[in-house]
């Protein structure tokens, strides 16, 4: 938001080319919400994406907020999953998970923040309570505030879905600022990573 729109179209002619990506990624407008797209779906809103088509190229967009990255075990199936505290709280990855034709699938969790910079409040903790009590393990309390662990959070949602087979988890946006952007660190004004998937 706010970003010239002739820049950004110019910055994502470059990813295409400097990845030599078969199609221009499909964009979604992230809401925190648990929709889960077909990538040749003409809808654009929503917080995940996959695809059984080769050469589709699926896409999300963070900025501390985590990127899940799942294909299935044959290869025949690929996507990617936006999962803020809120999405996750609505429900994105059940979601996504759905979207997949086998539940026999590997899942990659790409660059997070992490729980010692992740403070939330107390109306955060009670919906993850909520929504399963399970969820408590990925919480330490600091004074009056909670710190989440959101790999642990997304590994016990996708544990309780059968998903066993789990990668990554050991970044964190906020600390690492040569590596990543951070809307907690940098604000406003922080860019944002574009996190793709597609089978070639």
């Amino acid at each position: 938001m706010g970003d010239e729109a002739q820049a950004v179209a110019h910055n994502r002619t470059l990813l295409i080319k400097q990845f030599d990506l078969p199609s221009a990624p499909k964009y979604l407008e992230q809401v925190h919400s648990n929709i889960c797209l077909q990538a040749t779906s003409a809808e654009c809103v929503g917080d995940a994406v996959v695809t059984q088509d080769k050469g589709v190229v699926c896409a999300v967009m963070t900025a501390d907020c985590l990127p899940i990255f799942a294909c299935d075990a044959l290869g025949a199936q690929v996507g990617v999953a936006h999962a803020g505290w809120k999405g996750m709280v609505n429900g994105v990855i059940e979601s996504f998970v759905d979207q997949f034709e086998s539940s026999d699938l590997l899942v990659h969790f790409g660059p997070a923040i992490s729980q010692a910079a992740f403070e939330v409040g107390e109306e955060a903790y009670q919906q993850f309570i909520d929504k399963d009590a399970k969820l408590n393990q990925a919480f330490i309390t600091k004074g009056d505030k909670y710190q989440l662990d959101i790999y642990q959070a997304a590994m016990i949602v996708l544990d309780g879905l059968g998903v066993k087979s789990i990668s990554g988890g050991d970044e964190c946006t906020y600390t690492q600022q040569d590596k990543y952007f951070s809307y907690r660190r940098d604000g406003a004004n922080s860019g944002r990573m574009i996190n793709l998937i597609y089978l070639k």
